[in-house]
């Protein structure tokens, strides 16, 4: 009896495995072969000039004046990185799939940012280092080479002549002159006493921007103190964006804003909507994505329903960094990534110069900071900060106040 049972189990695995190597076999012999040819030996007529600029968007049939084929998919070339890239792609012949390449050059012809106008004043004895402190940055090269051409002594007071000169690793050049002046300190310490402080009062903000299709708003931290969120309901304001964090600069702890546990809870027991930002000091994308889920995990217990704001702009010492504006945004995009991938709507902060001139297309909305009754940006924006000296019922001292734009970003 035993025999017999060893005897079907094993007739019963020979089967199972003649089963297995058929179907093996009719799948392989119904999938489409594939042919590799030299493009030299294919009635396809390829561009004379067959360049794209760093970050450029282009696809595979950009590159081809004819051909007689059908292209199975004409994707976009990736050019996040420069140099001689071969680029393969499928077309249909005769019922056949055949697999050929070009190549093509992917170069950077931007020239670097010298973040300087026609001046710059340091005092008699200042140990600044002008290279340290003049933004010199490049949409590519982490670290272009800068240089300042001219004499000077940051001991002697007087004005110099000098050239700010920036070179890049593709070899763009940046020059911009200025003049640098050494002055002597005053040493009588005097204010100017006529000086008088004036404000944005938030009635005011909702007199001229409010409508049916925005919301105004302010921002926080624990600058703001302990804040009366039952005053700001009845002085009108819609939502509330709050710092929920930052870290003791670069390399620094991480810390919770000392208030945001208090408003927090205080804007949802009160019913105004909120948001909250992280104000960063990422120097890679690990860093800013492990910053993110360190929101999600204190933001968890709340309603958040405006979402998660990207705040980074240590830009005087931005050299520091050594970090491209590509690499900057694509740090930034880590930490949105993130906040996305986890339900929430999440936003770039920047102030309207950085917006325009550093950091480049994310994918996600915008958070912008200009401080003006008019703006003259011409992206798009959700939300618009107006102003740092804002006067609300609620708050002791000053405030940023906001509009949001419901419906649909800003031009």
């Amino acid at each position: 009896m035993k025999k017999e049972v060893k005897w079907i189990i094993g007739l019963s695995i020979v089967l199972v495995i003649n089963i297995v190597i058929c179907t093996i076999l009719f799948i392989n012999n119904k999938k489409e072969k594939i042919i590799i040819e030299d493009i030299k030996n294919l009635n396809i007529v390829l561009k004379k000039e067959r360049k794209a600029e760093f970050l450029s968007i282009v696809k595979v049939s950009d590159f081809i004046d004819s051909i007689d084929y059908e292209l199975e998919e004409d994707y976009e070339i990736d050019t996040t990185s420069i140099g001689e890239k071969e680029i393969w792609f499928n077309i249909k012949k005769d019922d056949k799939k055949i697999r050929t390449s070009y190549k093509i050059i992917v170069e950077d012809t931007v020239p670097p940012l010298i973040w300087l106008g026609n001046s710059y004043s340091i005092s008699v004895g200042s140990k600044d280092n002008l290279l340290d402190k003049i933004m010199c940055a490049d949409n590519y090269d982490d670290n272009p080479a800068c240089e300042i051409v001219g004499e000077y002594d940051t001991n002697v007071k007087g004005t110099y002549p000098l050239v700010f000169k920036a070179t890049d690793s593709s070899g763009n050049t940046t020059e911009q002159k200025f003049n640098l002046y050494v002055y002597e300190p005053s040493a009588s310490g005097e204010s100017n006493s006529n000086y008088k402080e004036e404000y944005t009062y938030f009635e005011d903000v909702i007199k001229k921007f409010k409508t049916e299709d925005t919301q105004i708003g302010i921002d926080v931290s624990r600058w703001q103190g302990d804040i009366d969120y039952a005053a700001l309901k009845e002085a009108g304001v819609e939502f509330v964006i709050m710092r929920i964090g930052s870290s003791e600069g670069t390399y620094g702890e991480r810390f919770m804003d000392s208030k945001f546990e208090r408003n927090i809870k205080l804007a949802n027991e009160n019913n105004i909507p909120a948001g909250v930002y992280y104000f960063s000091y990422a120097f890679s994308k690990d860093k800013a994505i492990e910053e993110a889920n360190w929101v999600l995990d204190n933001i968890k217990d709340y309603d958040v329903s405006l979402g998660v704001f990207f705040d980074w702009e240590d830009w005087p010492y931005y050299n520091d960094y050594k970090l491209s504006f590509y690499h900057l945004t694509d740090l930034a995009k880590g930490f949105m990534d993130t906040i996305n991938k986890n339900g929430y709507k999440t936003y770039l902060y920047g102030s309207k110069n950085y917006l325009e001139r550093v950091w480049m297309e994310t994918g996600y909305p915008i958070w912008l900071a200009h401080y003006n009754d008019e703006t003259s940006y011409k992206g798009n924006f959700e939300y618009w900060q107006i102003c740092q000296d804002g006067k609300v019922n609620g708050i002791n001292g000053t405030v940023d106040i906001n509009i949001r734009y419901l419906n649909k970003s800003q031009n």
